[in-house]
């Protein structure tokens, strides 16, 4: 892929950099001759795909499909995809429903294979809306390629619109973000829980979440990201942080993290 992100600054302060050229950015990523190439290629072919079969035989439909969904590292994974895809979503031994990466869960019903007869990629619009989510989910992964902190945050984002739309509840909220590697991560990081932190129990785990949220964030659900002041001070917690484990700063009772978030929090992002 040719195009590279502009990102001169590290950390928060690169962050509010990023987000202010956002757009920018992310329609000269959308531009380039491969996204162009892979995502008119997708649209134009995936409604003649009516098998789990077919696709993983398609390279670059598989591509997309993956990658759409963050899963880019299983292009050469065919015979697990498949049976992903077969299994579907809808009985308890499925496959997705087996795996702790719940982005299984949402690739297999996004595609329909062993839910319908009639697999979604018969659906007009579907190729439409699989391709941007691939324009987006790449654009992640260019960012990543120079800093992956500012992928986790971007990545954070996205995925916690979309998890605040979705009707169920708290509690499934909560675990659905701790079945998705990248989110857990950055709320773990952000909340400064320890990496020994996911050998406990996983209703210890989902108490000791929602506690931490409630201290930090000022309550204890999920529904609260919807507020884009609370994703942004997510996000600030996660970057200085993370630069904080990065640098092997040595704290001393915790005063110079405590400094940094308190003098990060004066800073307003760009709007």
């Amino acid at each position: 892929m040719n195009f590279q992100p502009v990102l001169p600054l590290s950390g928060y302060p690169g962050w509010l950099f990023l987000n202010r050229t956002l757009e920018t950015q992310q329609t000269a990523h959308d531009n380039t001759q491969q996204i162009k190439r892979e995502t008119a290629y997708f649209e134009k072919n995936i409604g003649r795909i009516q098998t789990a079969e077919a696709l993983v035989q398609d390279r670059t439909l598989l591509k997309v499909a993956l990658g759409a969904f963050g899963l880019d590292d299983d292009i050469g994974n065919k015979f697990f995809i498949r049976k992903v895809l077969e299994d579907g979503t809808l009985e308890r031994s499925a496959l997705s429903n087996r795996l702790a990466d719940k982005r299984y869960f949402e690739f297999s019903k996004a595609f329909g294979f062993g839910d319908f007869s009639t697999p979604n990629t018969q659906l007009s619009d579907f190729g439409a809306r699989i391709a941007e989510a691939y324009k987006e989910r790449q654009f992640e992964v260019a960012v990543g390629d120079q800093d992956e902190n500012m992928r986790l945050a971007l990545g954070a984002q996205r995925e916690l619109d979309a998890l605040t739309k979705r009707d169920i509840s708290d509690n499934a909220m909560w675990f659905t973000v701790m079945g998705n590697a990248p989110l857990r991560n950055v709320f773990e990081t952000a909340l400064g829980l320890p990496s020994s932190f996911g050998s406990l129990d996983l209703d210890k785990q989902l108490e000791v979440f929602r506690d931490r949220a409630e201290r930090q964030f000022g309550a204890k659900n999920i529904a609260q990201f919807a507020d884009p002041e609370k994703q942004e001070e997510l996000v600030r917690n996660f970057l200085i942080r993370a630069d904080i484990q990065n640098q092997n700063i040595s704290i001393l009772g915790g005063q110079t993290a405590l400094a940094l978030l308190e003098s990060a929090s004066a800073i307003r992002p760009f709007r």
